[in-house]
């Protein structure tokens, strides 16, 4: 059952991966994080948005809205076993992820249990959670919006500011 559920999110993530346009320069291409937390596989695909001279966060990204947490197709999280994310228990299966974006409060991630839609078409009410980020401002900006699972923890880093979460297996 762990497995078929770790085969439908791979599906979905190369499925989400042909939307792109062959033959044309792509301005957010699609990246793939894979990692081991503990017993669990995960593997989180995203698009990846470049700064290119913007004002992102505040700017392309306004506060006070949900983000796709990354660019075109909705962010998403594969995970073969249970784990759990800052203080949410996430049950193996596939989940999308966004990010709601605070000025003066901590960024909190938000799994949701919707999958495959295109990454501006959020649904609250299917909401698995939402948890507080670690805040922090980078020295050097970073070029391209990254997700990174390290050092237990989940972490985004896009501009001159990475949020990042505890993530750990069940």
């Amino acid at each position: 059952m762990r497995h078929s559920a770790m085969a439908a999110g791979v599906i979905a993530v190369l499925a989400a991966s042909t939307l792109v346009a062959q033959g044309q320069p792509v301005a957010s291409p699609r990246d793939t994080t894979r990692a081991t937390v503990g017993s669990a596989m995960v593997l989180i695909d995203y698009g990846r948005p470049s700064k290119r001279g913007r004002v992102i966060f505040g700017g392309l990204e306004p506060f006070g809205k949900v983000w796709r947490t990354g660019a075109n197709a909705a962010t998403t999280l594969v995970t073969d076993k249970p784990l759990t994310i800052g203080a949410l228990e996430v049950p193996a299966g596939t989940y999308t992820l966004y990010t709601q974006l605070n000025k003066d409060a901590p960024w909190k991630l938000i799994v949701n249990k919707q999958t495959g839609q295109w990454g501006t078409q959020y649904d609250e009410k299917q909401d698995l959670g939402r948890v507080d980020m670690t805040m922090e401002s980078l020295p050097a900006v970073v070029e391209k919006s990254t997700i990174s699972i390290e050092s237990g923890r989940l972490k985004l880093a896009w501009d001159q500011t990475a949020s990042s979460v505890t993530i750990a297996s069940k």
